[in-house]
């Protein structure tokens, strides 16, 4: 960073990623910005700089003491360790130390309390919610939501005939044929314990898994024009049942609320889809797979005239982008779910299903929310083709 850089960041004033501070003198102050930092996206600490943009300026002397300070904050006040970046920046009014702090790999990070800091707009919060704390340890990859075990869900809620034919399908033998207890499979497929249900059994084996998961639903809305204000709808639906059941009542959704082109063929073809099946195959089945359930929230799929948006709880996890993505990188938040998906869907994993889709139709706009939380696909329709009198 240089002068000019440094007085554009000063006028832009504080926010998630940028904070002014005149001064520190106690590694505890300073570590636990450093916390709130690496459990968020990371960002940098202005040191020098007054909360209104004023520089009061370091000393040689300040910017010695202050670096012994990161120093020890940084190593023995964090929870596991951090690297941040120092560097000084010359100013008309003063010289600046400018601390850079990458988002951390190895969340949650803590202060040597064990309190869990975490970005509130420009300045920092402890985490407090249990939603919240799990989210942080799923970054870190140290938990994962289709582990939990839902209380009240257990063997009764299976459904036997749909695990039967799933067994038969893959295995060859349904549970009788096996020889083996009903909570012996599930524990063995990784999809219970002590006879309850984790939340990738629930979704995917009860009979009504909707009943104690609530949440976990698809809201899906068709509107007749181009905006979700619109006090009227086409079709609105709850999408409910096992993650199976939902892909099929959404892929129906989809194709039943979207047009097809006759494109030359007779009037009695079925005619061709204006969006290929493939995309909202891939589309639809990475929102379920691949959604946050740490947040007590429904994918939403909402057919407008003019595209269609899949919104899906949950931004991309840990430094995963957008571009990272399209390159075709992934980053499973939901391991056990994924790996029965690529079984009981049309849902290959290994980060090439966006890929699949940007292929068969690039008209599709992706947007990682970190600020509402959620990722979205919005696929753009074509228009309607006019037909000549």
């Amino acid at each position: 960073m240089n002068t000019t850089e440094l007085i554009a960041a000063i006028s832009r004033g504080e926010d998630s990623r940028h904070q002014f501070k005149v001064d520190f003198t106690n590694a505890d102050a300073l570590a636990a910005e450093f916390v709130a930092f690496s459990n968020t996206a990371g960002g940098r600490l202005f040191i020098g700089i007054r909360d209104d943009g004023s520089v009061s300026g370091l000393t040689v002397h300040d910017v010695g003491r202050l670096n012994q300070l990161i120093s020890n904050a940084a190593s023995q006040n964090v929870r596991p360790p951090v690297n941040p970046l120092t560097e000084i920046i010359s100013h008309p009014d003063g010289n600046i130390l400018v601390i850079e702090i990458p988002e951390g790999l190895s969340k949650p990070y803590m202060d040597k309390t064990g309190t869990i800091w975490v970005k509130s707009g420009a300045d920092k919060r402890r985490a407090t919610s249990r939603e919240e704390i799990q989210r942080i340890f799923q970054q870190g990859g140290l938990l994962h939501a289709d582990e939990t075990l839902i209380p009240g869900m257990g063997l009764a809620d299976v459904s036997v005939p749909f695990l039967d034919q799933y067994l038969e399908d893959k295995v060859g033998e349904t549970l009788e044929q096996q020889g083996i207890s009903l909570d012996k499979v599930l524990e063995n497929m990784n999809l219970a314990r002590s006879g309850t249900l984790n939340l990738a059994g629930a979704l995917l084996f009860a009979r009504h898994p909707e009943v104690r998961l609530p949440a976990f639903i698809v809201k899906a809305v068709a509107f007749p024009g181009t905006d979700i204000a619109n006090d009227t709808y086409i079709e609105s639906r709850d999408l409910t049942g096992r993650l199976s059941d939902i892909f099929e009542q959404g892929m129906r959704f989809l194709t039943g609320n979207t047009r097809t082109f006759q494109n030359g063929q007779s009037v009695n073809s079925l005619g061709t889809p204006e969006v290929p099946l493939i995309v909202w195959e891939e589309l639809f089945a990475n929102a379920l797979v691949h959604r946050d359930y740490f947040i007590s929230a429904p994918v939403r799929l909402l057919i407008f005239a003019d595209r269609v948006e899949i919104i899906s709880p949950g931004h991309l996890p840990n430094n995963l982008t957008i571009a990272n993505i399209k390159a075709g990188n992934s980053n499973i938040r939901n391991p056990i779910l994924a790996s029965f998906a690529a079984k009981l869907l049309p849902y290959r994993g290994l980060g090439s299903g966006l890929l699949r889709a940007l292929k068969a139709y690039p008209a599709i706009e992706l947007i990682d929310d970190r600020e509402g939380n959620l990722f979205k696909a919005i696929v753009t329709r074509p228009a309607p083709v006019s037909v000549s009198p």
